[in-house]
């Protein structure tokens, strides 16, 4: 974590699990159900005492449920029980924070246990999804987007005038999703196997399927907003062989704390060269053409 502070927002970890809990906070169901997600999140944190993120945790999860009308006993007692026998301050202390720190932050601890004290014994109404979110991409579905220097459009820009650094097409990239999934039924993720690097002309399917190396990257998240901003184009959609795509791939992990942390696939389609896949300090899993996990196509 890192002693970065007395607020209660001062370590990053706090503001990782300020914007986690903004994410779940969606969900239509209860507190409880919540906790429960949140701590599946970050099980070391939320179930290991001795873990110097532990008291930040529930601290975080307590605050912003009662600033969102959120009620949940369990969660509401373990912050109290952590202010009332000054674990978090003997934690804050062993990782060397000083006394005029430590003052500061008891009386932020102060402020809070008064907020949970005063805590209503009800849950107020807050928006939820109300049904699942729509799918954009299928598992088969390949797409075609522009490139500048092997970056895709930064989709939080509100058009490609406003990127900072500017942004002009060199080039062309291609992605095939081969995974997709909903977290907790409502929030969907996509994983993509990209072209290692751009082609200089707007690619078909057909030439694609011989083409590579593809690389299997992170799975993200993708509004329509994002997949409008980044001019992503289906070209066409073929099965996929779950045998072939097991075999090749080792490591497939589902795409739930990307979701849950609304991380957006964006993050994972910029290619070479502005991503060194073979420097990457976490190693890439590359297929050599992309017709290796492919069948039958369905058309585009």
């Amino acid at each position: 974590m890192g002693v970065w502070g007395s607020g209660l927002y001062s370590g990053d970890f706090a503001k990782d699990i300020r914007a986690c809990v903004s994410a779940v906070i969606r969900l239509p169901y209860d507190g409880q159900r919540l906790t429960e997600i949140l701590s599946n999140v970050e099980p070391t944190a939320a179930n290991n005492a001795d873990n110097e993120d532990h008291t930040t945790f529930w601290l975080i999860i307590a605050d912003q449920f009662e600033k969102r009308g959120v009620l949940c006993e369990s969660v509401r007692s373990k912050a109290l029980q952590i202010i009332d026998q000054g674990t978090d301050l003997a934690m804050l202390k062993s990782l060397g924070m000083d006394q005029p720190g430590l003052r500061r932050r008891d009386k932020v601890l102060s402020e809070l246990r008064a907020r949970l004290s005063a805590q209503s014994p009800t849950s107020t109404r807050r928006p939820v999804l109300k049904k699942p979110q729509p799918y954009l991409m299928e598992v088969g579905d390949l797409f075609i987007y522009p490139t500048y220097g092997g970056k895709c459009i930064n989709p939080y820009a509100r058009s490609k005038e406003h990127i900072p650094g500017g942004w002009a097409q060199d080039s062309w990239a291609a992605a095939l999703i081969v995974d997709r999934g909903r977290a907790f039924d409502f929030l969907a993720w996509y994983r993509p196997l990209t072209l290692s690097g751009p082609v200089p002309h707007r690619p078909q399917f057909d030439s694609l399927r011989s083409t590579g190396p593809w690389v299997l990257r992170q799975p993200g998240t993708c509004s329509a907003v994002h997949f409008k901003r980044m001019e992503l184009e289906k070209i066409g959609s073929a099965s996929i062989d779950y045998e072939r795509v097991n075999r090749l791939f080792v490591s497939m992990p589902s795409g739930t704390y990307q979701a849950i942390n609304d991380i957006s696939i964006a993050n994972h389609l910029s290619i070479s060269p502005a991503i060194d896949f073979e420097r990457s300090f976490v190693p890439y899993q590359t297929i050599s053409e992309l017709k290796k996990v492919l069948g039958k196509i369905k058309g585009g």
